[in-house]
């Protein structure tokens, strides 16, 4: 007869094997259950945040709990460390493309219009025939790779697909970023972590349908090429491996050249930096991407940097205007300063846990000494440009890979280096007896945890959830400004079947959907860009003013006026014009003789300017 007690208990085996996918299940049907009941039709100055249900949130909180508690088991398979960075990723990059009907950002509508005009045209342009559009003809990489992918598809455009970009462009990172970590370490704790870390703190909103998203995985993918190939070389069979390697690198540091304008530099500055290390003196990946680099600056982007190059001199050495955001990028309002302050708080917790993590864990610092460098390659690119007032933004992404692996040693209570491991084996069999049975009951005793162990267990956990749940604000919260719901896509579409080749588009800014389309053969004027002077001007004399403006279009040819809702969000938001002040001028426009209405809906309007002449009474 068996006795009960001597049978294994009943949660270990497969079960037990299987415990870590029920917070990860749990954590996704919550996800689900709030895409399905989340409302983005009414957006506030908060975005998606406010409109999430509250399941979401709670979904998230499981998932970041699941995810601590299976990582820091060392019984549990890495490839369920694995299935939550995966959820991660679905939650945090693939809600938007499953709760709005239409594209994100502004900036992607661009791209997709580049890359409509080059399969239209055929060819690259210069800037005599597309005016400033003309440096995505000298930087073509990406969207000429997108033209053959339309093809290969048989899709319209890109369009069809860009809004899953983020998730794709988001998985492209995962594979570089894990031999990155692993080259340093062998703790899957650490690695998971630090993976879990960088794609929480990495809300800069660069994983969108661009450039940036493909050379930045193609970055991190050379990164660690060298990192694991070019550390040493020894005999002919080295040279040989390094030799392919090299082909392999030289490959990917022409795809970023002729893609992107700043990863090249980022690239330039991180590969200077690791020959500071003793153990990367190999001088070839570093001169292989400046030589790439200076031959395209020199040629196919030369027109471009011509004309770039006075305000590009000008801002070299001025860290405070470089990272300064300048008139119409000040966050305005609750929900725009709360957000922005999110991101910040973000941003700066994952900073100085990295910078803990570095002084805290001596033997890891020089062990990973080179990510340390790649981490801080980038910073002296803020004394370089403004690039648009982003640099601050792009230097901060390509800071975190390495600042999100010291963040990550800094969270653990204790890093697994090859000395400790080799001690925790010398002393592994007497670890393993464990405490005295209980007497009578041949079951262990229970031990008191020490505060320490508690701490090194909560205190993580929660850094890790306030960061995964900062992150939504910090990358959603600008939703009202990024959606472009149906019917302003429709009203927008209306205006370029109806605008002809030599037609001009007038608006506050280029914030709307297919902003850029026809660019080829439409012109376009955006007022907020002009002088401060002159916006002013608009605001005390609307109609007259825009339609002097509008005056200096040959007839035939025609001139059009359009509000959307998109304009008027980015407007209000960063602090450009007030609702008010918008409100004002299309009240204008609507009362002036000199406009017509040509469309309208429940997102904006289409004015065209009468080809009468100038009316009188013109309204003020």
């Amino acid at each position: 007869m068996t006795d009960l007690a001597d049978l294994p208990p009943v949660w270990q085996g497969r079960p037990a094997a299987l415990w870590p996918g029920v917070p990860l299940l749990a954590a996704l049907a919550l996800w689900t259950y709030a895409v399905r009941h989340t409302d983005v039709s009414r957006l506030d100055d908060f975005g998606l945040v406010t409109a999430l249900h509250p399941a979401f949130w709670a979904g998230l909180a499981v998932l970041t709990a699941g995810f601590w508690f299976t990582v820091r088991d060392p019984r549990r398979p890495q490839a369920w460390a694995a299935a939550y960075v995966l959820g991660l990723l679905v939650m945090e990059r693939a809600t938007q493309a499953v709760l709005y009907p239409t594209p994100l950002y502004a900036w992607a509508w661009k791209h997709d219009a580049v890359v409509d005009h080059l399969l239209t045209a055929g060819g690259l342009q210069t800037a005599d025939q597309i005016g400033d559009m003309a440096v995505y003809d000298q930087w073509p990489g990406f969207f000429a790779a997108q033209a053959a992918l339309v093809r290969l598809l048989g899709v319209d455009g890109a369009a069809m697909y860009m809004a899953w970009w983020p998730l794709v462009s988001s998985l492209l990172l995962l594979l570089p970023l894990l031999l990155v970590y692993r080259t340093f370490t062998e703790d899957r704790r650490l690695v998971w972590t630090a993976v879990w870390l960088f794609y929480v703190a990495n809300w800069v909103g660069q994983d969108y349908f661009s450039p940036q998203s493909v050379a930045f995985a193609l970055h991190l993918g050379i990164l660690a090429v060298v990192l694991r190939r070019f550390a040493r070389t020894g005999g002919d069979g080295g040279r040989q491996r390094q030799a392919v390697w090299t082909a392999v690198i030289t490959v990917m540091v022409v795809a970023i050249t002729i893609s992107h304008q700043l990863t090249p530099g980022m690239l330039a500055a991180s590969l200077l930096a690791l020959c500071l290390a003793r153990r990367y003196r190999d001088w070839v990946p570093a001169a292989t991407t400046v030589v790439i680099f200076l031959a395209w600056c020199t040629t196919a982007a030369l027109p471009f940097l011509s004309a770039a190059m006075p305000d590009m001199i000008r801002s070299v050495g001025d860290v405070g205007g470089n990272v300064s955001t300048g008139y119409g990028a000040t966050p305005t309002g609750t929900g725009a300063v709360a957000t922005s302050w999110a991101a910040r708080l973000l941003s700066g917790s994952v900073m100085l846990f990295a910078a803990v993590g570095v002084v805290r864990r001596r033997e890891l610092r020089h062990r990973a000494l080179p990510l340390l460098l790649i981490a801080a390659a980038p910073l002296p690119m803020l004394g370089a440009s403004s690039y648009g007032s982003e640099m601050i933004f792009r230097v901060l992404m390509f800071m975190l890979p390495g600042a999100a692996f010291f963040a990550a040693a800094a969270l653990l209570p204790a890093v697994r280096t090859p000395a400790a491991e080799a001690t925790a084996r010398e002393t592994g069999p007497e670890r393993e007896t464990g405490p005295a049975p209980r007497a009578g009951t041949g079951r262990p005793a229970r031990t008191r945890r020490p505060r320490a162990a508690r701490h090194g267990t909560w205190v993580p956990l929660l850094a890790l959830l306030g960061g995964t749940l900062a992150f939504v604000p910090s990358y959603a919260g600008k939703d009202r400004i990024n959606y472009f719901p149906p019917q302003e896509v429709a009203l927008v579409r209306q205006l370029f079947d109806r605008a002809a080749e030599g037609d001009l588009v007038v608006a506050a800014n280029r914030n709307y959907p297919l902003a850029y389309e026809s660019y080829g053969s439409v012109g376009h004027y955006w007022f907020l860009d002009d002088d401060r002077r002159h916006v002013d001007r608009i605001v005390a004399h609307p109609a007259a003013t825009l339609a002097d403006d509008m005056a200096g279009v040959e007839h035939p040819r025609r001139a059009y006026l359009l509000f959307s809702r998109g304009q008027s969000a980015n407007s209000e938001m960063n602090g450009q014009l007030t609702r008010a002040q918008l409100d004002r001028i299309r009240r204008s426009v609507a009362a002036s003789p000199r406009f017509e209405l040509v469309a309208e809906n429940g997102a904006g309007a289409v004015y065209v300017l009468k080809r009468t002449g100038a009316a009188e009474g013109a309204t003020r």
